[in-house]
Order: structure tokens, then C-alpha cells, then sequence
């Protein structure tokens, strides 16, 4: 994966030589420079849509709330760096998504993309910069349509790397998310109540490196996501797919031809989850899912969730029903390549997969 880290950073030398300055006053858009001590909040706030924000190289304690329509907040690459304020302890996390839109940096959030309750904020880019070190996320978006989070480099956050709520017709591609506490990269309908999934009418998660988070991609109560061409190595768990009681089912999202290799690492148990450790893709409580041209190997561990490829039953007793897993490759996962615990689980098909072992045998 040599060559992703070097896509990420190529963008450098580009982005500097593409003007810093400001659009001339006769154009409809606008560039807003941002230098080292300037803030870039106060930049959003006197941008009009269509407009770029511009972060140079530096780092920038503060965060940053973007409630406009087709802005771009861009920095120079993994030198533009946002941290949170001064040294103080970090705010606790929010007990809604809600409370975290509220105040982007009362929620521990470093960047906050949020529309209302009866219009989503359209068109937002948020690309080639750093975010790291907020006691709940990294990149945070709620009621967004077509939000696009590009060679964003998100690491050490408490809870999530990048996120979306609510949000339609997202883009997720060349991000890297490392050692997040929680998912690298967390999509979800909302998590503040119990509701039915929600589609995201074609949110795409794709080209992206996400490594020791607990969970690489989580796609929680969504229906029309793509999971693409990821590289999801060193996690606890790798691609999650969850479900749940509520109507409409959680389901028609397709990962195809991601390599999800040995993620091992340990995490404890919580509230919703078992402790995990050693596993490559898990669908759980979900429908109607295409698991499709994966390289998946080097999985090992003792969580009920282990294995390769796992189709469980929901935690509440859902079951995993009409789901395809075909053309997928897998080795050296343990206990097996591909796990099957959902016995009660309708229409779910194994085809044309090149594997060793599975749980139960004749799957492979």
C-alpha cells in the first residue's frame, strides 16, 4: 500500500501551485486564504457558497463549523493540521449527535458539516488537511447532501475518524484513518434514537486506508452504500455491516474489492458489541448485500465474530437474510474463511468463493 500513502501526499506540491490568492473580484467564486494564526472559522463565516476556503500549512487549534452550500475547505496537504483548543482537558462526548451539531467544539468535534432539521447543506468539500486529537470526531457531517471528505488524514480521535449521519450521496475516497477509538470511518442513519435505516441514495466509501481503529468501516442502519477498493488492515474488526429491528431493514450495500488483511487487534466489549478481534468483513441483522471480489486473509481470533467473511444474527435476533457472498478471496483466517452462524437466515448464497475452510464446511 506503498503507493496510496504516496497518492495522499502527492497532492502537495499541486494544491500550493494553484493560486492562494483570491479569485479576482469578477468571478462568482471565491478564494479565502487562511495563513498560520489566522482563523479558519472566521474565513467560513465570510465565505458564500461556491467559495473555497484555503488553509495553508500550519497547525490550527480550533473547530470549525460549515453550514453553507457548496464550500470547500481545503488545506495543502497533511501539513495543514487542525488540533483542538490549548492543552485544557478535552470535552467530554455528547450524548446526541444533536448536542455535538450544536457546538462543534463543545462536542469534541473538529470539523462539523451540519444543515437543519428541514434542509440538508448541499455540495460541501472538505479535503487535504489533518485532523486529529478531538475527544469524538475527526470530521463530523449531519443532514448533508453530497458531502465529499477527500485525502482527509484523521487519526487519534476518541470516538470517530470521519462520520456521517443523515446524510445523503456522500463521497468518502483516498481518506486515511488510523487509530481512531472508534471507527475509522462511521456511517450511520442517526444515533441519537432507534430508527429504521435510512437511504443514503449512493454514498460511496471508496480508495480509502483505515488502519488500528476497533473498526475500520462501520455502515450502521443504512440502506445504498458502495464500500470500494479500501485498504482496512490492523484493525479490530475490519468492514461492519449493521442491522437492527427497525423498519425499513438494514441492507443493499455492496463491498466489492476491498483487501481487509489481519485485523487483529483486541478490543473489549461494549454495550452493543462483544469483544472483537479478528474479523475481516461481518454482516449482522442486515439484507440484500453484494460481499463481492475481496482479498480477505490473516484473521485470528476468538470473538463470536471471527473469521473472514461472517454472517451473524443481530445482537437483538434479527436475522441476516438475502445476502450474496461470491468471487471473494480468503486465507488464513481463523476459525475459518467463511462463517455462517445465522441458521435461521433466509436466501443467503455462498458462490465461487477461493477459500480452505468454513464454518459450517461446503461453503467454500
Amino acid at each position: 500500500m506503498k503507493r496510496c500513502h504516496l497518492v495522499y501526499l502527492a497532492c502537495t506540491a499541486a494544491l500550493v501551485g494553484a493560486g492562494v490568492g483570491a479569485a479576482p473580484a469578477s468571478s462568482a467564486h471565491r478564494t479565502l486564504v487562511v495563513h498560520p494564526g489566522q482563523s479558519i472559522q472566521k474565513a467560513v463565516d465570510s465565505a458564500r457558497a461556491g467559495d473555497t476556503v484555503l488553509v495553508l500549512a500550519g497547525t490550527y487549534h480550533e473547530s470549525v463549523k460549515i453550514g453553507t452550500p457548496g464550500l470547500t475547505l481545503r488545506g495543502v496537504g497533511p501539513r495543514t493540521v487542525i488540533k483542538p483548543v490549548g492543552t485544557k482537558p478535552a470535552p467530554k462526548p455528547p450524548t446526541s449527535a444533536a448536542k455535538a451539531a450544536e457546538s462543534c467544539s463543545e462536542g469534541g468535534n473538529g470539523i462539523c458539516v451540519v444543515g437543519t432539521k428541514t434542509k440538508d447543506v448541499a455540495g460541501v468539500t472538505v479535503s487535504d488537511l489533518t485532523v486529529t486529537g478531538f475527544s469524538r470526531t475527526g470530521v463530523f457531517g449531519m443532514a448533508t447532501d453530497g458531502m465529499t471528505v477527500r485525502r482527509v488524514y484523521a487519526y487519534k480521535n476518541g470516538v470517530w475518524g470521519i462520520a456521517q449521519e443523515r446524510s445523503v450521496r456522500g463521497l468518502f475516497r483516498s481518506n486515511y484513518a488510523r487509530d481512531n477509538g472508534d471507527a475509522g470511518l462511521f456511517l450511520a442513519n442517526t444515533i441519537k434514537e432507534e430508527a429504521g435505516a435510512y437511504d443514503a441514495a449512493g454514498t460511496r466509501v471508496e480508495h480509502n486506508r483505515l488502519e488500528g481503529n476497533r473498526i475500520g468501516v462501520t455502515v450502521r442502519r443504512l440502506r445504498n452504500v458502495t464500500v470500494d477498493q479500501n485498504y482496512v488492515t490492523g484493525n479490530c474488526a475490519g468492514v461492519f455491516l449493521v442491522g437492527d429491528e427497525n423498519k425499513p431493514k438494514a441492507g443493499h450495500v455492496d463491498v466489492i474489492a476491498n483487501r481487509v488483511e489481519r485485523n487483529n487487534r483486541s478490543c473489549p466489549k461494549t454495550e452493543r458489541l462483544p469483544a472483537l478481534q479478528g474479523s475481516g468483513i461481518v454482516l449482522t441483522g442486515t439484507e440484500s448485500n453484494r460481499v463481492a471480489g475481496n482479498l480477505v486473509t490473516g484473521h485470528a481470533g476468538k470473538s463470536p465474530l471471527s473469521g473472514g467473511i461472517v454472517l451473524f444474527k443481530s445482537f437483538v435476533g434479527v436475522t441476516s437474510d438475502k445476502n450474496v457472498v461470491e468471487a471473494n478471496r480468503l486465507d488464513g483466517n481463523s476459525p475459518a474463511d467463511l462463517v455462517n452462524t445465522e441458521t435461521k437466515g433466509k436466501g443467503n448464497t455462498f458462490r465461487s468463493n477461493a477459500c480452505r475452510v468454513s464454518r459450517p464446511a461446503g461453503l467454500c
